[in-house]
């Protein structure tokens, strides 16, 4: 399997995060794209390179073009105001809910902000547009790997991307990996794209994103909605609406789920994407559903990952893994090198 490695990841460096009402140190750091990429080399697990140039078409293919370039310029908005603000991370503090407008684009940075984001969780630093920009680059190269005829590939990037949409960010997220990587699909002639996110928590920008399409069918298995984050997206009844009506599926869980339970709707999930005759899938690999995780509910050991990668080897399809959540920071490597294992001896 070939990685395709983002060293500017840790680029992206949040200081505090606003969690359960407090501001505390973030959960999402730079170690954990370290702690995989030494797994990958301890046990030789493939090749990994640093793709070194992109086509940004199909960023614009994904995302607006207004979020694009804010995101683009934030960081030196943010410093402009007040060069105080380089020592310190951005966070949103407004935004325009139900009644108020959004086709406007503020003056105001700080509404700006706000319009472009829906959570206080997500700091914006000096490095996030560069970080995420290299990462959608490994999505594109990996996508990419595949129509060249590999296999599977790997995207090991952070931040991760799949609670980003249209024009948002939110949940540690900027740009949407997984899209990114099966829009590349698509945009190389494979006519149907199945995308599967087994991140706990619901990949709600990568389902808004395809809501409406029947190219790309969009499964995820999460934590129930009802009680777990992003709470406002990923329940049952939400399967697409127009063209895309069936094309989406959810598959919420409880917290405090056992691997039995996981992998019977794992495989409720590969046999919806069988029938939906995908020529690629695309994985947002979260590995938040580890029972040592601090921001998850889910109870899987380390050992079920082998087992997660052969059935999703079993799928027989070409297939991008994109690197997501997974915070139990000293076990991430294990357990996301573990999927990779798993899926490659199944496959050979």
């Amino acid at each position: 399997m070939h990685t395709f490695y983002n060293d500017r990841h840790a680029l992206h460096h949040g200081k505090l995060e606003m969690f359960r009402g407090e501001l505390v140190p973030c959960f999402e750091v730079p170690a954990r794209a370290d702690f995989v990429l030494d797994e990958l080399k301890r046990r030789a697990l493939g090749t990994v390179e640093t793709p070194t140039a992109f086509d940004d078409g199909v960023i614009a293919r994904v995302h607006a073009p207004r979020y694009v370039d804010f995101l683009r310029g934030a960081w030196d908005e943010w410093v402009a105001l007040d060069p105080a603000n380089a020592q310190r991370d951005a966070f949103p503090s407004y935004w325009p809910i139900r009644t108020f407008r959004s086709d406007v684009l503020p003056a105001s940075f700080a509404a700006r902000m706000g319009l472009f984001s829906y959570d206080a969780g997500s700091p914006l630093t000096a490095g996030t547009w560069t970080a995420a920009h290299a990462g959608a680059g490994c999505a594109i190269a990996a996508a990419r790997s595949l129509v060249a005829g590999e296999r599977a590939a790997f995207a090991l990037t952070r931040p991760p991307g799949h609670h980003a949409g249209a024009d948002f960010f939110g949940g540690y997220c900027f740009l949407n990996n997984a899209a990114i990587a099966a829009q590349t699909l698509r945009d190389a002639g494979m006519a149907r794209v199945a995308v599967l996110d087994i991140d706990y928590h619901h990949g709600n920008g990568t389902q808004a994103l395809f809501y409406e399409r029947a190219d790309v069918q969009v499964t995820s298995l999460h934590g129930d909605p009802h009680t777990e984050y992003p709470y406002y997206l990923g329940y049952a009844d939400e399967d697409g609406a127009g063209a895309g009506l069936g094309f989406n599926r959810n598959l919420p869980l409880p917290r405090g789920t056992g691997f039995a339970a996981w992998r019977a709707a794992l495989g409720t999930a590969l046999q919806g994407i069988a029938a939906f005759g995908a020529d690629a899938l695309v994985i947002s690999l979260g590995l938040d559903t580890f029972a040592g995780d601090p921001i998850a509910g889910f109870t899987l050991q380390s050992a079920d990952y082998l087992a997660i990668g052969d059935a999703l080897a079993r799928a027989g399809l070409p297939t991008v893994f994109v690197f997501e959540g997974g915070y139990a920071v000293t076990e991430v490597g294990v357990n996301a090198v573990n999927v990779l294992e798993g899926f490659m001896q199944a496959a050979r």
